[in-house]
C-alpha cells in the first residue's frame, strides 16, 4: 500500500510539477499558482509518508530492543536461579537440629548446650549476613553469564553442521562477510539513481533557461494584429449585454500585458458571442503569447474567454 501511494505520488507530483512549467511559460499564472499548490501538497504528503515509516521503522526497532532485553532479563533471572540453588539446598541442611531441640532433649551435658546453641547462632549470624551481601555479586555474575547461556530452543533453530548436508558450512573462513553483497548492490543502485536524478535536474535546468532566456524580438512588419475570442458564461443570466460587460472586463483587465499598452483598443460584437478586437501597431510573438495567456486565464466569476484566431493585418486588408 505504501508503494502504491508513492508512485501515485510521484505522478501527481511529475505532472503538476509539468504543468506549473507550461502555464509559467504561456503566461497562465492562475493555473500555475494553482499547480504550484498542488505540487507543494504531493511534497508535503510524500514527507509525511516518508516520516511515517521512519517513525515506524524505529518503533519496530525499540519492540526488537525490549523484547531482547526482556530474553536477558529471563536468562538472567535463569541463571540466578541456578546459582541459588546449591545455596538454597544447604540453607535447608545445614542445622537442622537447632530447629527441633526437642529431638536433641537426650543431650544432659550443660556445657556442651550452652557452646553448641551459641557457636549454631555465631554460625546463623554469620550465614545470613554473607547470604544478605552475597545476592548483589550473584545478580551481577548472572547478567554477565546471560551472555554466554544458550537461547530457548522453541525460539531459535540451529543451523545445520552435518557435513552431509549441502547447506552446511565447511569452514568458517570460506564464508562472505556479513552484508558484503547487500552494501555493492545498493551503492550501485544509489549511485545509478543518483546519476539519474542529476541528468533530469540538468535537463530541466537547461530547458528552463532556453525557454525564459531573454532575446531581443524582431519588430513585427504587418500593420495590426486581429484577435478574435469567444465568451462563455455559466449561470442563469446568458443575455448578450452579460457576455459583452464580461468581455470588456477581462479585455481591459489584459490591455497592460503586453509591452505597448493597449490603452485605445476596443472589442467589436461579431454575435454568438464572438467578439474581435485589433491592436496597432502588431504584436510580436512575445507579447502575443502574454495577451493570449492573460485572456484565457482571466478570474472573471462565471465567465471564461477563449483566443479562438490571431493574426496579422496589413494596410491593404480589408
Amino acid at each position: 500500500m505504501r508503494r502504491i501511494a508513492y508512485v501515485f505520488g510521484a505522478l501527481v507530483a511529475t505532472g503538476a510539477g509539468t504543468y506549473l512549467i507550461v502555464y509559467l511559460y504561456r503566461w497562465q499564472w492562475q493555473r500555475a499558482m494553482i499547480c504550484g499548490v498542488l505540487l507543494l501538497v504531493v511534497e508535503v504528503m510524500l514527507f509525511g509518508l516518508v516520516t511515517l515509516g521512519r517513525l515506524n521503522r524505529i518503533e519496530e526497532r525499540l519492540r526488537d530492543t525490549d523484547r531482547r532485553q526482556r530474553e536477558l532479563d529471563a536468562r538472567t533471572e535463569d541463571v540466578l536461579t541456578r546459582l541459588r540453588e546449591p545455596a538454597a539446598a544447604r540453607e535447608e541442611t545445614r542445622f537442622r537440629w537447632l530447629e527441633d531441640p526437642a529431638e536433641r532433649s537426650y543431650v544432659f551435658v550443660p556445657v556442651l548446650m550452652v557452646a553448641g546453641v551459641a557457636l549454631s547462632g555465631l554460625a546463623w549470624v554469620v550465614q545470613k549476613i554473607a547470604t544478605a551481601t552475597g545476592r548483589p555479586a550473584e545478580r551481577r555474575l548472572a547478567g554477565r553469564l546471560a551472555v554466554l547461556a544458550a537461547p530457548d530452543p522453541a525460539s531459535t533453530s540451529a543451523p545445520s553442521t552435518d557435513p552431509a548436508d549441502p547447506a552446511a558450512p565447511d569452514d568458517l573462513d570460506d564464508l562472505p562477510p556479513l552484508g558484503a553483497g547487500t552494501s555493492r548492490g545498493r551503492t550501485a543502485r544509489r549511485t545509478t539513481v543518483a546519476a539519474l536524478c542529476a541528468a533530469l535536474l540538468g535537463a530541466l535546468i537547461v530547458g528552463l533557461a532556453d525557454l525564459t532566456q531573454t532575446r531581443g524580438e524582431e519588430a513585427n512588419d504587418s500593420e495590426a494584429t486581429s484577435v478574435v475570442v469567444q465568451v462563455d458564461l455559466r449561470g442563469t443570466d446568458l443575455s448578450a449585454a452579460r457576455r459583452t460587460l464580461a468581455a470588456q472586463q477581462i479585455w481591459a483587465a489584459c490591455r497592460d500585458s503586453t509591452a505597448i499598452p493597449l490603452r485605445h483598443v476596443a472589442l467589436g460584437d461579431l454575435g454568438d458571442g464572438m467578439f474581435a478586437g485589433v491592436v496597432r501597431p502588431a504584436l510580436t510573438e512575445h507579447d502575443l503569447m502574454r495577451l493570449r495567456g492573460c485572456l484565457e486565464d482571466a478570474t472573471l466569476e462565471r465567465a471564461h474567454l477563449t483566443v479562438v484566431a490571431v493574426g496579422d493585418a496589413d494596410a491593404d486588408d480589408d
